[in-house]
């Protein structure tokens, strides 16, 4: 699914576009740090070979290390992609429908998992706490594992405000059709991907 933000129009509600840019500055920041930790691991990794074939020297709890890692760029960037619309779905049927219909599907497709990430929240939060007061820590290097469990509890919140917010701006589109969006991301249409492939291809010079 190809999408796009639009543009905030001049008669959109306040508080709505508030809590879009503010909560945007956290996922942007979330994603940064994803890529960060990414970025490390990746150079973790080629330390760990060179240490390994060329001095017989391994990281120490590199293992560890991955393990404890892939909590990051598997949740904290997952809010920002839901921001943008990148996340998997089948949208045909979006796309044959117009109107209130539309937003009543985009509606309750935003309520659904909302509902499904309180309880993620939940169980996420209960994981870390037991993590925590048991000691759980990682086999090799015993590196405890609860710094790393709750970030899945965090990701979740802010996600679970993206859809919140998301669900209001659906909302707000099902009451009043004819208003611009806000706050949501839009599905592209073929003309649309069709026009912006020609943009780029020519450097944004369409004239």
């Amino acid at each position: 699914m190809q999408t796009h933000t639009p543009p905030i129009p001049p008669d959109a509600p306040v508080g709505l576009v508030l809590a879009d840019k503010w909560l945007s500055k956290v996922e942007d920041a979330f994603a940064l740090l994803a890529a960060l930790c990414i970025f490390g691991l990746m150079l973790l990794g080629i330390t760990q070979v060179l240490g390994r074939q060329l001095f017989d020297m391994p990281v120490p709890g590199y293992i560890d290390f991955v393990e404890l890692s892939m909590v990051t760029f598997a949740f904290l960037a997952v809010a920002y992609c839901q921001r943008l619309g990148g996340h998997v779905r089948m949208d045909l049927f979006v796309r044959l429908v117009h109107g209130r219909t539309r937003w009543l599907l985009e509606f309750v497709t935003t309520v659904a998992p909302t509902l499904l990430v309180m309880v993620l929240i939940y169980y996420g939060w209960t994981h870390f706490m037991r993590a925590y007061e048991f000691g759980d820590s990682t086999i090799d290097m015993e590196i405890p594992t609860w710094p790393s469990k709750i970030v899945v509890p965090i990701s979740f919140v802010v996600l679970f405000l993206r859809l919140t917010i998301q669900a209001i701006g659906y909302g707000r589109l099902l009451i009043h059709p004819d208003a611009a969006p806000v706050a949501v991301p839009m599905i592209l249409t073929e003309k649309d991907i069709a026009e912006k492939e020609i943009e780029d291809s020519l450097g944004g010079d369409r004239s």
